[in-house]
């Protein structure tokens, strides 16, 4: 008996807690535990994942593409997550939250998914207390709150303007745990390059090792994808320049369905482009928009003025500034959708009120703020936000208005998953920004947190439990497989051909041309004719990808143009998706916007009728073949599908 067991009392104690050890030695074997479970994505809901299937007694083996998962882009989100805590008691709830979320999705969002979101987010707020996430409180010490777009009530809680990396840092810290416990093993610098399916399951992957370029064999009992979104196959997005879709490539071409790649969040409050040289854009927080308020200017001469450089922002008197949100929506004013708030500012730019040298940007003004709450509380709330403009800018946002414009952000599409996260092939989940599953057409603000938190630490792990329930038996796969063989081989065979091809064009210079016919042709407006032209170039993207690129280097060792030539094949296919499913949906909703069919006022046209419900791409064994398109019927119960009123 050891020290700890002496200390147990004799009677019915003891013999409870000698049943609770037999027990425990039988569901857990101190020898080893029995089911394995890859977790792809180190992001909060890949480090949420794989320390909450680890705490609850699975062997974790889980893949990072950064030198460590602290790097992982959720530190980028900045403005807050949100929850129904009705802290500041003005009216909010979960069954709000839920119905915020689907009218913000445009009613395109399955209903019981963000229910079930809606339902959990209050947990995640005492989770990340508990591991110590330093959240913005009230002087009384209460957990604060703010404001977010498509919301009436104040349930966002933030820490300052880092609230991504806060998150990250705390899910971070468990996942530390679990390693040092040994009950999961970390890959950083390794990258997936394709899923392995045995007898119709997933059962493993081929990750490749970015620092001595060779491709290595990983098994499990079940595979989870946590790799975000697609958004840099337009090449130019608020995303880091390593975000990629390989992961979810890879298993769309092995069966799993991709749903709704059209619907793609334009996010309104980007530092704009200055110039061709750049390789990504800088956010900056919706939070912004709690207290910055956005206008251009009412006279086209006053606009002629500034984008000339003739005059400043401050300048130009306040009866002659339009806020055109504020004149738009009354009822949310700067806090409408993300989607709304964006197609507002393009249309002034188009109609020529644009602010800076390229006509392409509108003001976000916290004049009033600093009036009204002082310098020191606009500081407190923003200060390191007003920072990183003013280091990009040149601008102090204290003294002139911050100049911004959408930009590519979030994608509401992804692999198609099941009400248990599950894809449409056994055994592999997708959680995350990687699925498509609770966003619909459009995400709101501060919402992203929540669902990759969510999914990690409250749905997933007890989900995937009824996959696995009839695994116990199956003993560990061994990777000496024809399965594995065939994978491995497909993914060296794919290599030497971009080694091979030895053409004159670099990566980059074919992922800008990209970019180019997808903001173009499949951005913020699209139209019939423009998708078919880009589907048209797409295609001659394709060829010129296949047969006039220039990768240097060899495959031994890290060579990161090589590793970019495999995402830019992909982001290609990517792009195709997308204006494949967006010249089969005739109507406009969310983040989707068809020319053709807009109201009389330019807001979204719906066609619920037609077009209720989810779209699920099916990969037909070539690149370039079109995809099939099989739809899943939305069913709503608890709400009634109306059109979106932001204006009362």
């Amino acid at each position: 008996m050891n020290q700890a067991d002496s200390k147990i009392p004799e009677g019915p104690i003891a013999e409870k807690w000698t049943n609770y050890k037999a027990h425990q030695k039988l569901v857990n074997p101190a020898n080893k535990r029995r089911l394995d479970i890859i977790v792809v994505g180190t992001g909060l809901a890949g480090a949420s994942a794989a320390s909450s299937l680890a705490e609850m007694g699975f062997n974790v083996l889980n893949f990072c593409i950064q030198d460590s998962p602290r790097r992982a882009h959720s530190i980028a989100a900045q403005g807050g997550i949100n929850a129904a805590k009705n802290y500041q008691n003005d009216g909010d709830s979960v069954y709000r939250l839920f119905y915020d979320t689907v009218k913000g999705g445009d009613y395109r969002a399955r209903e019981a998914n963000v229910y079930r979101l809606a339902e959990v987010s209050n947990n995640i707020i005492d989770q990340c207390v508990a591991q110590g996430v330093p959240f913005a409180r009230e002087y009384g010490g209460l957990l604060a709150n703010r404001s977010f777009g498509g919301a009436q009530v104040s349930r966002t809680f933030y820490a300052k303007g880092q609230t991504g990396q806060q998150l990250l840092l705390g899910a971070y810290s468990s996942l530390n745990r679990q390693i040092q416990l040994g009950k999961v093993k970390s890959y950083n610098r390794y990258e997936m390059h394709d899923v392995v399916m045995i007898d119709g399951r997933a059962r493993g992957i081929i990750a490749k090792n970015l620092v001595t370029g060779k491709f290595e064999r990983f098994a499990a009992h079940a595979v989870v994808i946590a790799t975000g979104g697609y958004g840099n196959a337009y090449f130019l997005s608020t995303n880091a320049m390593g975000c990629n879709c390989s992961a979810a490539m890879a298993c769309y071409r092995k069966g799993a369905y991709f749903a709704n790649p059209a619907y793609v969040q334009i996010h309104p409050t980007c530092i704009p482009v200055h110039g061709d040289k750049q390789s990504k854009l800088t956010l900056m927080s919706e939070s912004l928009r709690n207290d910055g308020r956005i206008w251009v200017p009412k006279k086209l001469e006053d606009a002629q003025k500034l984008q000339a450089g003739e005059i400043r922002g401050s300048q130009i008197p306040e009866e002659d500034r339009d806020y055109y949100l504020e004149r738009r929506y009354p009822a949310f004013g700067n806090l409408v959708p993300r989607d709304v708030a964006s197609r507002a500012a393009k249309e002034r730019c188009d109609k020529g009120f644009g602010v800076n040298n390229t006509g392409l940007a509108v003001f976000l003004d916290f004049s009033d703020a600093i009036n009204r709450l002082g310098k020191d509380a606009v500081a407190q709330r923003y200060g390191n936000l007003f920072d990183m403009y003013e280091e990009i800018t040149d601008v102090s946002p204290y003294d002139e208005p911050m100049m911004i414009f959408p930009a590519i952000h979030y994608t509401m599409g992804g692999i198609w998953v099941d009400y248990e996260l599950q894809t449409s092939l056994k055994g592999l989940f997708a959680i995350g920004e990687c699925n498509f599953s609770d966003h619909g057409a459009n995400r709101l603000g501060a919402s992203a947190l929540m669902q990759g938190l969510a999914d990690g630490y409250f749905v997933l792990p007890y989900t995937i439990q009824n996959y696995l329930s009839d695994q116990i038996t199956v003993p560990r796969f061994s990777t000496d497989t024809k399965e594995f063989d065939e994978a491995e081989a497909k993914c060296i065979a794919a290599q030497e051909k971009l080694l091979k091809t030895n053409g004159k064009r670099s990566v980059d210079s074919i992922h800008k041309e990209l970019g180019h016919v997808m903001w173009e042709y499949v951005g913020m407006a699209r139209n019939e004719e423009g998708l078919k032209i880009a589907l048209q170039r797409l295609k001659e993207i394709r060829k010129e990808f296949e047969t006039n690129l220039y990768v240097p280097g060899t495959a031994e060792g890290m060579n990161v143009e090589l590793d970019k030539a495999f995402r830019l094949n992909d982001f290609i296919t990517m792009g195709e998706l997308i204006a494949y499913d967006a010249l089969n949906r005739n109507e406009s909703c969310g983040g989707h916007f068809r020319e053709e069919y807009q109201t009389e006022e330019g807001e979204a046209k719906r066609d619920d009728a037609n077009y209720f419900y989810v779209s699920c791409w099916d990969y037909q064994g070539s690149d370039e073949k079109a995809p099939e398109l099989i739809k899943e019927p939305l069913h709503y119960e608890a709400i009634k599908v109306q059109t979106r009123n932001y204006k009362s």
